[in-house]
């Protein structure tokens, strides 16, 4: 009776805890047996989808033209009537992320309204309404729009966020929060600008909604979830990271995006210690990680990293690091050092000594080093891959070119938009943010706070602690002493 008492208070007191609902979460999401096998089959499809753009471009030349070797692009973009067959997108996705499902066979709700004034009573219409629904939903915007965020947006599971079509900006408290849930697709959306939140109430589905400490300010935060797709977004001038995925998270794809202007990018792994993140599986791929980034492209502890494709542009730190052993497996990306000669190195081991990463398994196969970037491999059987005088084929160039040249956010509000930057104003409107600053690394407007009213439960972070030193007691004194009588 008494080990009993122990397990029911132990999972009392670890229920109001999102770390320890992680740290003792009995069902984490479940990595790929194979990892190498996923890598070969993303690798398989873009070979794939270029031969058939070269055989293309000599048979039929007006099919070609909406071909550009990028396997997930061709997938939908090349059926005239996708606008109608929005739904498709589903199937397109590679990589470790290629299973998210987002809103697949749902209903299609529409954002008709761009406010959020209530992050626990939503209107109907806004995007905050349709992500905590418990059903697939396929959200859409019927028009250009512009989303302040008063608070995190805490997406339920079985989600597509399509912004295809529009010019759709989120911004504000937050951003994006996937916390412990499953099968998101996030499409075609600008996220910048985002902030710290929180000290309030927010809801995270129909049934339940609960207090918020202070968010870190992410673009988009992946904590414990599974089977996430982020494709052709534009991410910039956040507070934190753009993208930060954690806590066991795994089944993730970032494709396609374009990130500019920010410090630390990409964060993948909660600490070097949690062993959970030991399964964490990510494919990056087809990304053009542009001007003024400074490192974290990403920032690996554990799990397996699959970089392929993708354009990194004159980082100012590095562009690879990692710690706590990850493995990285960077498979034809174009690295371009920067001028400075102090930061050429691609790859950062962070705070560990060459004696403990000297066996990690970090390897380059078929990279394009330029302006004196080089990799520093490490393993069984690998060396440094330096620049050599003319490993920058053409025909490699060419190819790295055409696999990101869309990336970030496609047509209406394109990345040519002063890097997603909003200027056009919400739903068509002549207000919204001016051309600004680009150096302006902090976003200045009040969207923070809140005057939402408070749960009777457990609203009070004060009463809260009360709460845990009394449950403490009882677990450490007054149960002893029982079973003692």
């Amino acid at each position: 009776m008494l080990s009993r008492n122990y397990i029911v208070v132990f999972f009392l007191l670890s229920s109001f805890s999102p770390l320890a609902r992680a740290t003792f979460n009995l069902s984490f999401p479940t990595p790929h047996p194979n990892p190498d096998e996923v890598v070969q089959d993303v690798q398989r499809k873009v070979n794939a989808s270029i031969s058939r753009r070269q055989t293309l471009q000599i048979s039929e030349k007006d099919e070609s033209a909406c071909l550009t070797g990028n396997p997930i692009d061709d997938c939908w973009k090349c059926d005239p009537d996708w606008p109608n067959n929005r739904q498709r997108l589903a199937d397109c996705a590679i990589g470790f992320g290629q299973y998210a499902l987002g809103g697949k066979g749902g209903e299609y709700y529409i954002v008709t309204d761009s406010s959020d004034d209530d992050a626990v009573t939503p209107k109907p219409g806004t995007l905050r309404y349709a992500v905590i629904q418990p059903e697939p939903l396929w959200i859409v915007f019927p028009s250009n729009m512009l989303i302040k965020l008063k608070q995190e947006l805490i997406f339920n599971s079985y989600k597509t966020l399509d912004g295809r079509g529009a010019n759709v900006h989120i911004v504000g408290g937050g951003c994006i929060t996937l916390q412990y849930i499953s099968n998101v697709i996030i499409h075609n959306i600008h996220i910048h600008h985002c902030v710290q939140s929180g000290e309030a109430n927010v809801r995270s589905s129909t049934t339940h909604y609960g207090w918020r400490t202070e968010s870190d300010g992410d673009g988009i935060s992946i904590f414990g979830s599974k089977d996430i797709w982020i494709d052709h977004c534009s991410l910039s001038h956040c507070k934190d990271g753009l993208i930060d995925a954690v806590m066991g998270s795994t089944g993730i794809t970032i494709s396609n995006n374009f990130f500019s202007h920010h410090n630390e990018v990409m964060l993948l792994g909660h600490n070097d210690g949690y062993k959970p993140d030991s399964g964490m599986q990510v494919t990056i791929a087809f990304n053009h990680f542009g001007e003024k980034l400074v490192q974290r492209m990403p920032r690996c502890r554990r799990g397996y990293i699959h970089v392929v494709n993708n354009d990194f542009t004159q980082w100012e730190m590095y562009a690879i690091g990692g710690s706590g052993n990850p493995t990285i497996n960077s498979q034809g990306n174009r690295y371009t050092a920067p001028s400075n000669r102090n930061a050429k190195e691609v790859t950062k081991r962070v705070e560990t000594a060459e004696g403990d990463w000297k066996d990690w398994n970090w390897r380059s196969e078929d990279d394009i080093l330029v302006n004196g970037a080089f990799f520093v491999a490490s393993g069984e059987g690998v060396e440094v891959k330096y620049e050599k005088a003319y490993s920058v084929e053409p025909k490699s160039a060419v190819l790295i070119d055409q696999l990101t040249m869309h990336s970030g956010v496609l047509g209406v509000g394109g990345r040519d938009n002063n890097l997603g930057k909003w200027s056009s104003g919400a739903n068509g409107g002549g207000t919204g943010f001016g051309s600004g600053n680009d150096d302006d690394d902090d976003y200045s407007d009040e969207m923070s706070g809140s005057n939402m009213p408070l749960s009777p439960s457990f609203s009070n972070p004060a009463l809260f602690s009360l709460f845990i030193a009394m449950a403490s007691f009882l677990l450490l004194y007054i149960i002893p002493l029982s079973s003692m009588l």
